[in-house]
Order: structure tokens, then sequence, then C-alpha cells
């Protein structure tokens, strides 16, 4: 079955750190571009992240420019996100996103909650 699985996700502190993992299974993540997006509650999902297959070009939203980093380890198929400086703006389920040309899968999302 090929699926992308996000882990990571939990309850932290404002100020706190949190890396999300994206693993696949069933297919290799080396030609996929890896997205990550989030959705709190009442609000659209919107793009936090994104890495590009190959030479791994990033990109970030200017919410968590300079806090968040992405990245990727093929050899462990699995794309990384590094959450630093958390807001409670932060709060949402986090779900990664990959995509091949035409092919994309999405993953079944983490939850992240930012919360003294």
């Amino acid at each position: 079955q090929l699926q992308l699985v996000e882990s990571g996700g939990g309850l932290v502190q404002p100020g706190g750190s949190l890396r999300l993992s994206c693993a696949a299974s069933g297919f290799t993540l080396d030609y996929y571009a890896i997205g990550w997006f989030r959705q709190a509650p009442g609000k659209e999902r919107e793009g936090v992240s994104c890495i590009s297959s190959s030479v791994g070009s990033t990109y970030y939203a200017d919410s968590v420019k300079g806090r968040f980093t992405i990245s990727r380890d093929d050899a462990k198929n699995t794309v990384y996100l590094q959450m630093n400086s958390l807001k409670p703006e932060d709060t949402a389920v986090y779900y990664c996103k990959g995509t091949y040309g035409p092919l994309a899968y999405w993953g079944q999302g983490t939850q992240v909650t930012v919360s003294s």
C-alpha cells in the first residue's frame, strides 16, 4: 500500500520545538517534491513549507520563515519539518503531501498543539 505517514506531533509550550516526520511506505520519495500543510480548526488548509526532489530547493510561508526548517533524508525515505520557537497560532493538524507529476499522496495528519 502506497502511503505517507506523519509523526512527531504533540503538545508543546510556546517557544518550544517539535520535529515532524513524513515517512513513505510502498514507494520511494527520491523523485517526489514534498510539502507540509496545516489546517487549524475553522480555517482552510494552508501550505507551510516544501522541498523539491534532487537539488532540494526549499520554500517557506512567511508565517514560519526563520522558525521552521524542512529537510529530506532519501536514504531513510523520510522528510522532516523542524519547528522551533512555536507559537499558539501554529496549532493545527499538519499534513505532508508527496507529488511527482500527476501522482500525489497525502498523509493522515498529526496534531500539533502549542499551549501553556
